[in-house]
């Protein structure tokens, strides 16, 4: 059975094996690679550093770069094998507003057509409850009709259909 945990370095290979499978610069929503870009990912030291940096995310007491925001993140695994990641960003900025929402998510594509998502959503709701959140902003391509159906599942209530700086954007609202 799948569950959410903290990111460990422990599951370096198969983050790598599901690394592989997305397309190459391929966006993993609430995998949180884009926080060091030049990331190494073959790296077993450099890769560490990179879970513990998001791992520190949540940490409210730690400052953060201007722009940022503190989110946790949690990958979804099965046994010892990386299924996927989610993340919780604990407030919006400007940008995350227009375009990222409170939570992001992606499932490898070996993983997908198993409700990985749908379950981990609800799971990370409860969270935000917990967090203090009233409702929570989650945005998905507009083509992406699986991650629609995966937020709308999870009560999410269409807003709207925007261009955005990261393309054209479904944007849910769900109320906690």
């Amino acid at each position: 059975m799948a569950r959410l945990i903290a990111p460990t370095a422990r599951l370096h290979a198969s983050w790598l094996a599901a690394h592989a499978e997305w397309e190459p610069d391929g966006h993993q929503a609430g995998g949180g690679t884009w926080l060091v870009p030049d990331l190494d990912v073959a790296d077993p030291g450099a890769f560490a550093d990179w879970v513990a940096l998001l791992r520190e995310q949540s940490d409210r007491s730690r400052p953060l770069p201007p722009g940022r925001v503190h989110s946790t993140h949690w990958w979804i695994v099965e046994d010892d094998t990386y299924l996927g990641a989610i993340d919780l960003r604990h407030e919006l900025n400007d940008f995350l507003l227009r375009s990222g929402g409170h939570i992001g998510y992606s499932v490898r594509p070996s993983a997908r057509r198993r409700g990985l998502a749908r379950r981990a959503l609800r799971t990370v709701l409860g969270e935000a409850r917990a967090l203090g959140l009233d409702r929570v902003l989650i945005t998905c391509d507009d083509t992406n009709i699986a991650s629609a159906r995966t937020i709308e599942s999870n009560g999410g209530v269409l807003e709207d259909v925007r261009e955005t700086e990261r393309g054209r954007k479904r944007r849910y609202w769900i109320e906690l």
